[in-house]
């Protein structure tokens, strides 16, 4: 069956959270755990990150109407929202875009492990550090969480529904690190190692946008080809601060 897809896509990881600070404050004092108090679902922006966002937002306002998103998809996690809805409110009256919520789009799952710092999980779960190391990032399933297959399981199933409701338009997916890694992977059709070797180069930027095209030259289903990756220029021209940090669970991505 062919694949219809949309002119473009822009994915899109959401601005500073404060779950990242607070990763950040526990590495730096040694921490087995890091403080948050709200479950990860419910973990706001921080200060910084809705400057992120408010720069990315006016990057796509500024885009000639015809080039604007036409569709905003988004993880449930309350930054996604919160970073899709700053983008949605900025774009043009006449777009009048809603934002799309879908639990496929939702962080990787980290289980047992969620919000340990590599230390907690080294002193708190010895096993499950030794069972990543063995089978690496890629498979690695802690208890009650999920590996980087399991992401794409559901990323799959939600590339499928784009093509068959988004076909021919503009989408804009506002996600978290793992799932624009893991759309990569499917898109382009990677290798663990190729994705690997991509996510040791360097994190996604909080506000980093990827984007693919439809391939010209081919009929429609023919394929995407990415034309930015981790494209971070709206936050410098803006003023905002680029931040790359790991999501909080760091040693479980």
């Amino acid at each position: 069956m062919k694949q219809n897809w949309p002119k473009q896509i822009w994915i899109v990881r959401h601005g500073e959270s404060a779950g990242n600070v607070a990763r950040d404050a526990a590495d730096l004092a040694g921490h087995a755990r890091i403080d948050i108090a709200e479950r990860d679902v419910d973990v706001a922006l921080s200060a910084l990150g809705q400057q992120q966002s408010d720069a990315l937002a006016a990057w796509f306002r500024d885009l000639p109407l015809s080039e604007q998103p036409d569709v905003i998809l988004a993880s449930p996690y309350k930054r996604a929202v919160r970073t899709a809805e700053t983008i949605a409110q900025q774009l043009s009256a006449a777009k009048g875009l809603p934002v799309i919520v879908d639990e496929r789009l939702r962080e990787k799952e980290f289980g047992v492990l969620d919000r340990l710092t590599r230390r907690g999980i080294e002193e708190l779960h010895p096993d499950q550090a030794e069972f990543r190391r063995i089978l690496g990032k890629f498979y690695h399933r802690p208890p009650a969480g999920e590996s980087w297959c399991d992401v794409i399981l559901r990323l799959r199933s939600m590339l499928d529904t784009i093509s068959l409701h988004y076909a021919d338009q503009r989408v804009l997916i506002v996600a978290h690190q793992v799932v624009v890694l893991c759309m990569r992977y499917i898109i382009e059709n990677l290798s663990e190692e190729q994705i690997l070797e991509i996510d040791r180069r360097g994190d996604v930027s909080n506000c980093g946008v990827t984007e693919y095209v439809a391939s010209s030259g081919k009929e429609v289903g023919g394929g995407l080809v990415m034309t930015r990756y981790n494209f971070i220029a709206p936050l410098i021209e803006a003023g905002a601060l680029v931040t790359a940090q790991k999501d909080a669970n760091v040693a479980a991505r």
